[in-house]
Parts: structure tokens; sequence; C-alpha cells
């Protein structure tokens, strides 16, 4: 074997997926932040043209994302949320709940910017006090890793853009928040983007016809989303590996004094 081959310069994200997480499965612990696309969410229609809508985790991308790695994942996430709704939601920052995790993968922002049109903002929204951060996408969006990083200061985060959709409305706002996060990243230590705006197939007709039921995905979306997230993870992981050694201290600090 030429390991020479695991750091090709010329490597696109998603050129293989990848069917057991490869490198993603250094972090023994991961929470997932997001809405109704991370939380396995199904939507079927009644008799009379109305929706349901079911979160049903095991069918997220996180779990299957669990499973191919044997890693511990937990959804921290529902239907319907916003980085604006989650910064209030106290429950979701009860440490029992959701326990420190090595890895935090953030996908937020398809709600905000997408479906309620909130202003994305700018990096000059967030103070070194995320309770003075701005009401924008982008000052609660810092804001949940900053409040991550109260309680897990070295924990690594990969943060997620919305795929491109063949809609030039939605397409265009999806840019926005895509910019918005790569300055997130930028702005933090230990922060890397899954960019599946630059790097996902587009969410076209074709797509949507064999990967969504109305809205949301099925289960095949579902699990290929899960193949898109951790073979983008490996591929970040092997390209900055030196960033990476110390991940099973992440949570565990104290071992590294004396």
């Amino acid at each position: 074997m030429d390991i020479r081959g695991l750091f090709r310069t010329d490597e696109q994200p998603l050129e293989k997926l990848l069917p057991d997480g490869g490198f993603c499965g250094i972090f023994r612990t991961i929470t997932c932040v997001g809405d109704s696309l991370s939380s396995g969410e199904f939507q079927t229609k009644r008799e009379d043209g109305t929706f349901r809508y079911h979160d049903m985790y095991e069918y997220s991308w996180g779990q299957y994302l669990a499973r191919a790695t044997g890693s511990t994942v937990y959804n921290m996430s529902r239907g319907g949320m916003s980085a604006r709704e989650l910064m209030g939601l106290d429950e979701y920052w009860d440490p029992v709940r959701f326990p420190p995790t090595q890895a935090y993968i953030v996908a937020l922002g398809v709600n905000d910017v997408q479906n309620q049109n909130q202003e994305v903002g700018t990096l000059a929204d967030v103070t070194e006090d995320w309770r003075q951060n701005a009401d924008t996408f982008t000052g609660h969006y810092a804001g949940v890793i900053q409040r991550i990083k109260e309680f897990q200061p070295n924990a690594r985060f990969f943060l997620v853009t919305i795929p491109r959709e063949n809609n030039a409305e939605r397409d265009a706002r999806g840019a926005c928040h895509a910019e918005a996060v790569r300055a997130v990243a930028a702005h933090f230590e230990n922060c890397y983007v899954i960019d599946l705006q630059k790097d996902a197939p587009c969410y076209d007709e074709v797509f949507r016809e064999n990967f969504f039921m109305y809205g949301h995905m099925n289960a095949a979306g579902y699990l290929l989303t899960a193949k898109m997230v951790m073979t983008y993870m490996d591929y970040i992981i092997r390209h900055n590996l030196r960033d990476f050694d110390l991940a099973p201290y992440i949570g565990r600090e104290d071992m590294l004094e004396g």
C-alpha cells in the first residue's frame, strides 16, 4: 500500500463515498446540531392533502453515521430548528441530555435563511460574548459554536453548507449562507467546512425524484447524506492530520497535565 494516495492534492472531497466513514471514526463521540434534515424527518400526505411530519432519529444521517463508524452520536436537532431558536432552548443545553462530545457537525441554516429569510449578517455581528451577538443568522450561528466552546473548548467543528437546488432564488440565499458559514469557520479555531454547496450533487428534480418524499428526504436520501458527511470528514482529517493528533484527549485534557 502506498500511503501517499491518502494525501493526493488533486482529490475531490466526495470523489468516492466511503461505506465505513474512514478516518471519521477517530471521534468516538459526535453531536449533530441541526433541523429536520438532521433528524430523519419523514413527510407523508393525508388523503385531504395535508401533511404529517415525524422526526425518526434512527433514520437520521447522524445515526447512519453512528452505525457505520461505531461512534456514539447525539441528535441535537428537531424539525423546524433554527440557530436563533436553538440558542433560546435551555433543554438543548442540558449536559445530561447532551453530554459534551469530541466533535460537532453543525447543519443549521435551511430554516433561518431559506424558509424564514432571516438576515444573514456578517462577522461584525459576532462579539466575544455570544449573549451580545446580533440578531442575525451569523450572530446566532456563531453563538452556537461559542456556547459549545464554553464547556468543550477543544472540540472539532464541522460546519455544513446547503447543497444547490437548481433554483435561482434559493441558490442565491444558499450561496449567502455558505459564505457566512465559511467566514465563521475561518474565525474560530478547530472549525472546518463540509462544503456541500460546492461539492455535493445538485438537489435538482432528478435528485429529489429519487431521494425525497415531498419536502424531506426518504430513507435512502438520509443514508446518502450520511455517506457524504462522513466521507467529507474523512477527507478533511486526512488532509489536516496534525490538527487531530490529540482527538482522544478532547474532554480529557487533565490527562495531558503533569
